[in-house]
């Protein structure tokens, strides 16, 4: 089976994973070990901002990050409802509330005038997703939130590298998240990032994430524990250098299954705006349902069928998993462009990992299956 990600991880990420177990170092009570803070470094230099923050994980920057702004209880917060449910569980975790709205099906991220029907007196963030790799179009999200007086918060978890109008995403809102789950561009195993430019912010995030501490045991406000440890942050100092190649890689990938796939009538490939550079964390295919008599869920079977580790993100939206649904009475229709897209997109390999010869094997058996 070709899978649609793996982790790549090689003898510089095993070297130093060894460093930091010799050293006996494997975390620092402050979040602050030179493992972590090279990382952070790093990371800050490639997105171009002034503060980037380690932390045990996606969600966990997503946590914080509302937690920095004193988003709270009574406050709204407005996502798309097509992402992955970590961006709306943290709005809950902190006693605010998801104002889910529809997206451009064309590249699967929140659509700006969707959102500026749902902006309330209560409305405290907007939280645009950089679905799959694309950005979102955030200039007229920016507009609104300085309008409306809100924060913009960019969910970057899935689009390391990519860029909005030649900046990187993760430099364009008040703060911005990343994920470093293994699917994803680069990895720590698990882990994450925050990025900012305001002082203020970061040094906030940093007691957050330590027990709220500004000190030593001397803690300023209420706090978590999601300090990433220094095993993850040495494998992120080798895989933010191996960044751009593997983008670079996908890239090419893409380019090469694009070309494999235009001619067939029964898929929509992925669109890319002209303001926007593609990450490619994943190749997301529409299998188009008033042209082909085949449903997504039967194409999948029979891409795996063949060993094409096709996949389905996201089968369910989010106003429609059963959490949520019981929660604000949902029902379908709500988001008619989220739920059709649900309904027919499909994600296929081009991570680094997969060789030029199965790429053409991965587009010949699209096209012989939807033909």
């Amino acid at each position: 089976m070709i899978p649609v990600n793996i982790p790549l991880l090689g003898d510089k990420e095993k070297e130093a994973v060894l460093k930091v177990l010799e050293s006996g170092m494997l975390t620092h009570k402050a979040g602050k070990g030179p493992m972590v803070s090279e990382f952070e470094k790093k990371f800050s230099n490639y997105i171009k901002v002034k503060h980037s923050i380690a932390l045990n994980s996606g969600t966990a920057a997503l946590h914080a990050a509302l937690l920095a702004l004193d988003i709270k209880s009574g406050d709204e917060v407005i996502i798309p409802s097509f992402t992955f449910v970590a961006t709306a569980s943290v709005a809950l975790h902190v006693g605010a509330k998801p104002i889910f709205v529809d997206i451009d099906p064309e590249i699967y991220t929140m659509d700006p005038q969707e959102v500026e029907k749902v902006i309330t007196p209560k409305t405290k963030a907007i939280v645009p997703v950089h679905l799959f790799g694309h950005p979102a179009d955030l200039d007229p999200l920016k507009e609104l939130a300085a309008k409306h007086d809100l924060v913009l918060i960019e969910d970057a978890c899935q689009a390391h590298g990519a860029l909005y109008k030649g900046q990187q995403v993760g430099s364009v809102g008040d703060i911005a998240c990343f994920s470093f789950y293994p699917s994803k561009n680069m990895t720590t195993g698990e882990g994450g990032m925050l990025t900012a430019n305001n002082d203020d912010i970061a040094e906030t995030v940093r007691m957050i994430i330590n027990h709220g501490e500004k000190e030593a045991y001397q803690t300023m406000r209420l706090g978590h524990n999601f300090r990433m440890p220094e095993v993850a942050a040495a494998i992120g100092t080798v895989q933010i250098d191996k960044l751009p190649k593997f983008i670079e890689q996908r890239r090419k990938n893409a380019q090469k299954l694009t070309s494999l796939l235009k001619d067939n009538p029964n898929i929509q490939l992925p669109i890319v705006r002209d303001w926007a550079e593609h990450s490619w964390y994943l190749f997301t295919i529409r299998t188009l349902q008033d042209k082909t008599s085949m449903t997504r869920d039967s194409f999948v079977k029979k891409m795996h069928e063949a060993g094409v580790g096709a996949a389905v993100y996201y089968k369910t939206p989010l106003h429609l998993i059963p959490y949520y649904k019981k929660l604000y009475n949902f029902q379908g229709g709500k988001f008619p462009k989220t739920e059709k897209a649900a309904d027919e997109v499909v994600s296929l390999p081009v991570h680094p990992g997969v060789k030029s010869e199965q790429i053409s094997f991965i587009g010949k058996t699209v096209n012989a299956i939807l033909r």
